[in-house]
């Protein structure tokens, strides 16, 4: 009986030395110097130039663009982003044939992620649901289905995203209230006044 004791406090002891030993360990995984939950990103500079097509809505230039301003910043683009017309014909405030926009901005991508800079300073970043619901702000209306669909397509894959869902009941040359939605995380600054890092 004694030697048997003696083997179970042997074992005890060291089971607790293994997680004295493991403890540090852990603490230094989970430490990543921002808060609970946060990993690092860096900045990481996009453009694109994007045509609107589409049957049921029009737009003009100006339009589409503080449309699209305002989808970026959602997503969680930088705040000195750029979006301008171009090839436009109509004047301001009329519906364009073809209303087209340039954007050049910057959004995070995980350290270490291709086509970011390795040089770039990283910034403490976390994921954050966005949900972009044509039934629930006054900016989109019943007809942007269109437009919703075309930037799902074409100005999303431009973030780090996750778990993207989108949901769409449109029906081209009709106006469906509530047609259209699309919920994504994505990366966005621990901080909101994150100072911006020089793209290179």
């Amino acid at each position: 009986m004694r030697v048997r004791s003696w083997r179970v406090a042997g074992h005890a002891a060291m089971a607790a030395a293994a997680l004295l030993l493991a403890a540090p360990v852990g603490a230094a995984a989970e430490g990543t110097g921002g808060a609970p939950g946060s990993e690092s990103a860096v900045w990481a500079p996009q453009e694109l130039r994007f045509l609107y097509q589409g049957f049921t809505s029009t737009y003009s230039c100006d339009g589409l663009e503080a449309k699209v301003r305002k989808v970026l910043l959602e997503l969680g683009a930088r705040k000195d982003l750029t979006v301008r017309q171009f090839g436009c014909s109509s004047p301001f405030g009329v519906p364009d044939p073809f209303p087209a926009v340039t954007i050049k901005m910057n959004v995070l991508k995980p350290a270490g992620a291709s086509g970011t800079a390795a040089d770039a300073a990283s910034v403490p970043a976390h994921w954050q649901s966005v949900e972009v619901r044509l039934d629930r702000d006054p900016v989109w209306q019943a007809g942007d289905c269109e437009l919703l669909e075309q930037i799902k397509q074409r100005i999303l894959p431009l973030f780090t995203t996750r778990n993207v869902r989108y949901r769409s009941n449109c029906v081209p040359f009709q106006l469906t209230p509530g047609g259209a939605q699309l919920t994504a995380e994505v990366l966005v600054p621990d901080q909101k006044d994150a100072k911006p890092v020089a793209s290179h």
